[in-house]
């Protein structure tokens, strides 16, 4: 398998050279506005080339650029999956709820799934759930259920977001790459600590937070909801006994500080496939750190456009790839 890889990794090496580094998102946070941060982007060659360009067709054209490298690059993109599941996921639950409400799409379809949108929600829209790929089958037909009977949404997407999770697990295992077992292991941790912090605050039964949790291999769900339920304390200290003791600070501090303390560790276990010469390890690293860079411009943009105080969004910033 490495060696089909050999020139894809060398063509991703050459584009590693134009990635955004350290100093070029310090020159962003000093841009003195919106307007001048979207024209020095411009001048690396983001987005389209048009002059009047939005921030978000900017980021949308970078994140279509990413993967159209990887299409040319490999002729089986199937092994990426893992990274579009939570777009199928999220697409599934769109379908859902306009097929519950009744209404048209404005919007609430992402790219990038495995499956086209439109053909997830007339496979809802038919209920023809035995048509969806067979990991989406039961949740799919669960929620729809759900929703149906209950007009519960949030019963909903606790369903298909658990669901979503555990087909990246899932997939990561049955990949044997260790870097797309990584990936789904620290997806489903972070996910499931977000959760569990969001039920709390919510005042959630421990049955609830236990349906909503997804199985993973560095978190015991079980321990983890029971103290979800109880205290922020109870969470942070079963978290300070396990991969994440270093995460509780972050998450005492508030919601964005711990996103930011689960994408810099991510971009952490990452960074050793810059020295990788074989292997698909390499590409798969380049699309979790474009989608990382992408994330950062966001925030930036974000930020200038209400005029926050550049330390302010740089405490936001995550860390580069390269």
């Amino acid at each position: 398998m490495s060696n089909q890889y050999v020139y894809a990794v060398a063509r991703i090496r050459s584009k590693e050279l134009s990635l955004l580094n350290d100093q070029a998102i310090g020159q962003l946070l000093a841009a003195k506005d919106y307007g001048e941060c979207l024209r020095m982007l411009a001048d690396r060659g983001w987005g389209n080339g048009e002059s009047d360009i939005s921030a978000e067709t900017m980021l949308a054209d970078e994140r279509e650029k990413t993967w159209a490298l990887i299409g040319e690059l490999v002729d089986d993109l199937s092994p990426f999956d893992v990274f579009l599941y939570a777009n199928d996921y999220h697409n599934l639950k769109a379908a859902i709820k306009l097929v519950y409400t009744g209404e048209q799409d404005f919007g609430v379809f992402i790219s990038h799934g495995t499956l086209p949108p439109q053909e997830i929600r007339r496979m809802v829209e038919n209920q023809a759930f035995s048509e969806l790929p067979e990991g989406m089958r039961a949740p799919a037909e669960e929620a729809y259920t759900a929703l149906s009977q209950t007009g519960d949404g949030q019963l909903c997407d606790i369903i298909l977001d658990r669901a979503a999770l555990e087909a990246v697990v899932r997939a990561g295992q049955e990949s044997k790459i260790p870097l797309f077992a990584l990936y789904a292991e620290l997806t489903a941790a972070s996910a499931n600590i977000k959760t569990s912090v969001r039920c709390l605050k919510t005042g959630k039964s421990v049955d609830f937070i236990r349906r909503a949790l997804a199985p993973c291999s560095t978190l015991d769900v079980s321990l983890l909801a029971k103290a979800a339920s109880e205290s922020m304390d109870a969470i942070c200290d079963y978290l300070a006994q396990t991969d994440y003791a270093s995460a509780v600070s972050a998450l005492r501090q508030s919601p964005s500080a711990f996103e930011r303390w689960c994408d810099n560790l991510m971009i952490q276990r990452i960074k050793p496939q810059q020295f990788e010469p074989f292997g698909i390890g390499p590409l798969a690293a380049y699309i979790l750190g474009r989608e990382n860079e992408i994330k950062s411009v966001r925030i930036i943009l974000l930020g200038k456009l209400n005029g926050l105080p550049e330390e302010s969004i740089r405490e936001r910033v995550r860390e580069m790839y390269v």
